[in-house]
């Protein structure tokens, strides 16, 4: 059975190319950790070409994705379950005291807390996991531009079919269905989406420099935001997060959003790859730093570094305002990696890239 990935509604999401990037990975690689893992789609068609997947977001929900259909292998959401999620009398809880006539209105909200601690209700951390992504999709469904920096009149009046039509000419009717109905919409589409690789996959929840050095794989795959482009995550989705966990929160560190840093912060993370033996780099024409410096940050560190193109458009909003890019996949290898089980050509083949490495070093001093 042929597997597709479900529809999330993520900004920056690679699902439209995933394949063309897992076709890049080496035949020989059976392990990725994909490190900034956004909506998944990635780590999605890595599973499906039978690779061990480990999955990593800072952003919870995001973390919440992987653990629904990359983790899980088997567990679904029942019927039964969604009679649980659903069931009892809307509530006054963390979204009515923080987001009422802010994100949506006063017994939006209410059910929102209602079915928040209903999840909890539900007999497995993958059933819940799924069941957030679901819940998460249909809060996506009812926020114009499917993200949560907008002003409340500016949700009112997108929300608000007949000047939606005017202005856009479309209605939008979507964003005033109700949560419960926009959930059960997914149902079969996310239960369809999980299935069994064959292998233990694994997601997590952490800044990336925390996890880098604990985790031993044959390819990274990074995809961090893009610098100076339309990519505060935390301003996008952090409210998902603040619902999840029931507090406010603060935007988190080594975001890659302030161009001021971002070099040190792709060198300080090109130099803690060791543990992988093929690197991954997607980025685009419209980020900062250009691909020049990336280049050559990525070969201070690694060998073979290769740079494919390929257009890519993003679409901003409606059907005719769209923006075309070039996506770039930087590829490079590891010269010093060591494998947990080292074979003797293995070790031939570094020592041959240590003294690669060294004599060029040498050479510039």
């Amino acid at each position: 059975m042929m597997h597709k990935f479900p529809t999330i509604n993520f900004i920056g999401n690679k699902e439209k190319i995933a394949k063309w990037i897992v076709d890049y990975f080496p035949a020989d690689a059976k392990t990725l950790l994909d490190a900034f893992s956004g909506g998944s789609s990635v780590s999605y068609q890595a599973k499906m070409k039978g690779l061990q997947v480990f999955s990593n977001d800072i952003l919870k929900i995001n973390y919440l994705l992987a653990t629904s259909f990359i983790e899980n292998n088997k567990e679904k959401l029942s019927y039964k379950d969604t009679e649980i999620i659903f069931a009892g009398t809307p509530k006054e809880g963390f979204m009515f005291n923080h987001y009422a006539e802010v994100f949506y209105f006063p017994k939006e909200c209410k059910e929102l807390d209602l079915y928040r601690e209903n999840i909890e209700l539900l007999s497995s951390p993958y059933k819940k996991a799924i069941a957030f992504a679901m819940l998460r999709r249909a809060m996506i469904r009812k926020m114009p531009y499917s993200r949560f920096n907008l002003s409340w009149q500016n949700i009112v009046d997108l929300r608000n079919e007949t000047l939606s039509y005017q202005k856009y000419k479309r209605a939008r009717a979507y964003h005033n269905q109700s949560f419960k109905s926009l959930f059960l919409e997914s149902w079969h589409e996310y239960n369809e989406t999980v299935f069994d690789n064959g292998q233990a996959n694994k997601a997590y929840n952490q800044d990336i420099f925390e996890l880098l050095p604990t985790i031993q794989a044959d390819i990274i795959y990074l995809d961090p935001p893009y610098t100076g482009t339309m990519n505060n995550y935390f301003e996008f989705y952090g409210m998902i997060d603040e619902y999840i966990v029931g507090e406010k929160l603060q935007p988190f560190q080594n975001n890659f959003i302030e161009k001021k840093n971002s070099i040190e912060l792709f060198d300080r993370l090109f130099s803690t790859l060791g543990n992988y033996k093929y690197w991954f780099l997607s980025y685009n024409n419209g980020a900062y730093p250009t691909k020049e410096n990336l280049f050559e940050l990525l070969a201070k560190y690694g060998t073979n570094v290769k740079i494919v193109e390929k257009p890519h458009i993003y679409k901003i909003t409606g059907k005719e305002n769209k923006n075309e890019n070039i996506e770039y996949l930087f590829m490079a290898e590891n010269p010093l990696f060591v494998s947990k089980q080292p074979t003797p050509q293995r070790l031939s083949f570094m020592n041959y890239h240590r003294q690669e490495v060294f004599e060029k070093k040498f050479a510039k001093s």
